[in-house]
């Protein structure tokens, strides 16, 4: 979707090393940044908490306060989550007050007070997953979303930023999906599993949302 972006890996750019963050953004000086970068598993989240804070908050720090140095005008597009929510209703708008479950979501609600230190900056909260086979035998029948695959959200993040939108933004899926339809569409054979089954941290049980300022999209069945 950014067909001239340059997307530095993590062997090439460890965002928790603000030495490196500095001379990256000092030599490159990006005009739009999409920070998408994050650890993301709630379970790992949860049981190495230094390693998600290092992650979510501390490199997200380090990129805002070298923008912040050497090129403060520059659009910052933070990639956050659904789950800042507490998930207890579904269909969050981006005027309701966020209240996370889980430490991941805790992180990436931090995040967004971190990046609005800039004064061009955009929040994008979505809920997706990669389009690929499911990678577990089985997926919830009662835990729900407004899922769209990564491909849907890079379309919408592309069209977003086009708009030069500020503020907070949700980019989201025209329908509530349960994980399990969701995980239906590329791994037919998946079996269903409700939370009652389920051992591990608070989970964000609806993560749907809605939108008062965008349009919503439709889950993509091919890419």
């Amino acid at each position: 979707m950014f067909p001239n972006a340059l997307t530095p890996t993590h062997k090439v750019l460890e965002l928790g090393d603000r030495n490196a963050v500095f001379t990256y953004i000092q030599e490159n000086r990006p005009s739009t940044i999409v920070h998408a970068a994050a650890l993301t598993g709630i379970r790992e989240c949860e049981e190495d908490r230094e390693k998600a804070w290092k992650s979510n908050i501390i490199g997200t720090e380090n990129l805002v306060d070298a923008c912040l140095k050497f090129v403060p005008s520059t659009y910052f597009v933070y990639v956050s989550t659904a789950c800042v929510f507490d998930g207890h209703r579904g269909f969050y708008t981006e005027r309701d007050v966020p209240y996370p479950e889980n430490f991941y979501a805790l992180t990436k609600l931090l995040g967004e007070f971190v990046v609005k230190k800039l004064p061009l900056c955009l929040i994008v909260r979505t809920n997706f997953v990669a389009r690929e086979r499911w990678r577990f035998p089985k997926a919830f029948i009662d835990r729900f979303g407004t899922y769209l695959f990564a491909d849907d959200v890079a379309r919408g993040i592309r069209e977003v930023v086009d708009a030069k939108l500020t503020g907070v933004v949700h980019v989201c899926g025209d329908r509530k999906m349960s994980m399990y339809e969701l995980a239906r569409l590329t791994t037919p054979e998946v079996q269903p599993m409700t939370l009652a089954e389920y051992s591990g941290p608070r989970l964000t049980i609806d993560m749907t949302l809605d939108t008062l300022v965008w349009k919503k999209y439709k889950i993509s069945l091919e890419k």
